[in-house]
């Protein structure tokens, strides 16, 4: 029965990271074909409505939403979003596919080791517990010190110009949204379950999860027209997996490994970083920039 406990979560969080990278390309898509800025534009998001490619993206991250929050339900925080790593290697590959382009061994070689070094990390780190309630003691110091560092990388995008520097600090400020949403979802799917729907609908946490969970997405398409879908993705795929970890040590007292047992989760994130960076520098990532991106790389006018 335990093994089942355990394997529910992953299996829900890994269908939620491949609906994921569907968005992610699709989003990605239509984000390119809306007029560009240099500030954050509010009407970024009514262009992207009439975009049915965008729409299409929406349904993907619905259905990610939703095998997300059966697994936070079911499984701890610290398990389940670290599993979000896998966006990065599944959007490339769901990238090629559109593409109708392959990875190049190189690539495929990357997506083994980041694969890998995830099973390493999680097997050594063993995450453990299942905490149900958080006090608000608790909530308040944690909110406040993410809401800052979210307002700090934003500001730090706005002044940097449009490129991998300025997608990296928005992809990270996502990161951090994603992370929180996953920590106020979890609670509220506690509260749903234990409380029915009158205490989930009456519950701060429900709310806190779905603002989070938008101006996350705002920053994600913000990100997608700040640079190349490389530079934004690593910060967003590795940044939610290390705010998340510490999100669900601090707040839901979940439980890893210390001692020995730490080298080798070391030694699994230093596999994740080096087969994210490796996916970062395939040809293939050339088809994943702006337009206007791709004609200054050719020296075009």
């Amino acid at each position: 029965m335990a093994t089942l406990h355990t394997v529910l979560p992953v299996v829900l969080a890994v269908c939620a990271a491949l609906s994921n990278a569907v968005a992610t390309v699709l989003q990605r898509k239509a984000a390119l074909t809306v007029p560009r800025s240099q500030g954050f534009r509010a009407g970024l998001m009514l262009d992207l409505l009439r975009r049915p490619v965008w729409l299409a993206g929406i349904l993907a991250v619905i259905g990610a939403a939703v095998c997300q929050a059966l697994a936070l339900a079911t499984g701890p925080l610290t398990i389940v979003q670290p599993l979000f790593v896998l966006e990065l290697p599944l959007t490339l590959i769901v990238a090629s596919l559109l593409m109708h382009r392959h990875l190049p061994g190189t690539g495929w070689l990357a997506v083994t080791v980041v694969v890998a070094g995830l099973a390493v990390a999680l097997a050594a780190a063993s995450p453990t517990g299942n905490r149900t309630h958080v006090e608000l003691d608790r909530w308040i110091p944690a909110l406040a010190a993410c809401a800052g560092a979210v307002a700090g990388l934003a500001v730090a995008a706005l002044r940097r110009p449009e490129g991998r520097a300025r997608a990296a600090c928005l992809g990270a400020a996502t990161a951090i949204g994603y992370a929180v949403t996953a920590a106020l979802m979890k609670a509220a799917m506690h509260i749903l379950d234990g409380q029915g729907l009158v205490g989930f609908l009456t519950a701060w946490q429900t709310y806190g999860f779905a603002l989070t969970g938008v101006c996350a997405l705002f920053l994600l398409e913000n990100a997608m027209q700040a640079g190349p879908l490389v530079a934004s993705q690593p910060a967003l795929t590795l940044g939610d997996a290390m705010v998340s970890l510490a999100l669900g040590i601090i707040l839901y007292e979940e439980t890893v490994r210390t001692g020995w047992w730490l080298l080798p989760q070391l030694f699994g994130v230093a596999l994740i970083a080096a087969g994210v960076f490796a996916l970062a520098r395939i040809p293939l990532t050339r088809s994943l920039v702006a337009p206007d991106e791709e004609r200054q790389t050719a020296g075009a006018p």
